[in-house]
């Protein structure tokens, strides 16, 4: 029997948007339910969801019955993390936006992120096909596991003067990358794929994941403000220990490895200058190139593990035209 035709990204993305009005700014205590619904309409790529429901697609979930519950808890738990991450960093603004523990107040930020994490238990526990939840909810909490690891050690390495390359990477796969590579996972097992194609998938938005933080990073330093629309050098004001600057620090000459060192422990009041300096250092240290290197040979092994998935080809053509669209980004 010939499959239908495959839905665009943009029109899987557009499906979630509709299933992703939740109510919850209807429901009482407003207090808790309406910063959840005020994050969840903030925007975003829906990268994540739009994955988790490629994925179901790719093992016959063609109307996604199935995916479409673990694309609405991988996403409920994204905004989760990203509610706490702002009052742990006191963020200001989230897309533009003031964040809820601004709109509203510490304390409700943290509650209504609380029940944020309980509502994508009870997606997942929501899905069709009942014979995957136990197989959901075992990959859902190690990838959340995960996340939560790696946000501790983004916190730890700000204190700390001696982080390596290797923690550096280890650091992005966990608060970053493993939940892209679990919203395919757990879409491929709510479709009801063998766990051998759902690891493979999992490997797939793992080290795409990993690529695309290293491109966040190199945009950060050497990207275009107009176009990302963010100040250019800002890890660098924040004397953040990302690749680059750990990078740089392996590769420049005994007297600038030093230069570079007191930069990142000054914070002058206006950092002009220092993100001038940084970035001729980083320059020197052929950073850029050294970053796109390590960048592809993720994005290559990638997509070694997804040629070795199985499932609908076509769907693969939409998850390596997703993964190009990131990594070739100016934003």
């Amino acid at each position: 029997m010939q499959q239908p035709p495959i839905t665009t990204i943009d029109d899987i993305r557009q499906l979630f948007l509709k299933e992703l009005v939740s109510g919850f700014g209807e429901k009482e205590p407003r207090g808790l339910y309406a910063p959840i619904d005020y994050i969840l309409q903030l925007g975003g790529k829906r990268i994540r969801p739009v994955v988790a429901l490629l994925c179901g697609k790719m093992f016959g979930d063609q109307d996604f019955s199935n995916s479409m519950s673990v694309a609405l808890a991988v996403e409920v738990f994204h905004n989760f993390t990203l509610l706490h991450d702002d009052i742990m960093d006191d963020s200001p603004l989230r897309r533009g936006q003031p964040t809820v523990h601004e709109k509203w107040d510490v304390n409700t930020g943290i509650l209504s992120g609380d029940l944020m994490l309980i509502q994508a238990y009870e997606h997942l526990c929501r899905c069709p096909n009942t014979v995957a939840i136990p197989s959901l909810l075992q990959t859902f909490n190690r990838v959340a596991t995960g996340v939560c690891e790696g946000q501790q050690y983004d916190v730890d390495f700000e204190r700390r003067e001696d982080v390596t390359i290797r923690e550096y990477v280890r650091m992005i796969e966990l608060k970053t990358a493993v939940l892209l590579g679990g919203a395919m996972e757990l879409g491929a097992l709510a479709a009801g794929a063998p766990q051998s194609d759902a690891d493979h998938l999992y490997a797939f938005g793992r080290l795409t994941g990993l690529a695309f933080q290293l491109q966040d990073d190199l945009l950060d330093t050497f990207g275009d403000s107009a176009a990302t629309g963010k100040r250019t050098g800002n890890d660098i004001i924040r004397n953040k220990k990302t690749f680059l600057f750990l990078k740089a620090l392996e590769l420049l000459s005994d007297e600038h490895r030093e230069e570079l060192r007191e930069w990142f422990n000054s914070s002058p009041d206006d950092p002009a200058e220092k993100v001038i300096r940084v970035t001729e250092l980083m320059q020197e240290a052929g950073i850029p190139g050294a970053v796109a290197q390590l960048r592809d040979d993720f994005q290559q092994q990638a997509y070694e593990h997804l040629a070795a998935a199985g499932g609908n080809p076509e769907v693969k053509k939409l998850l390596v035209a997703l993964a190009e669209g990131l990594l070739q980004r100016d934003h």
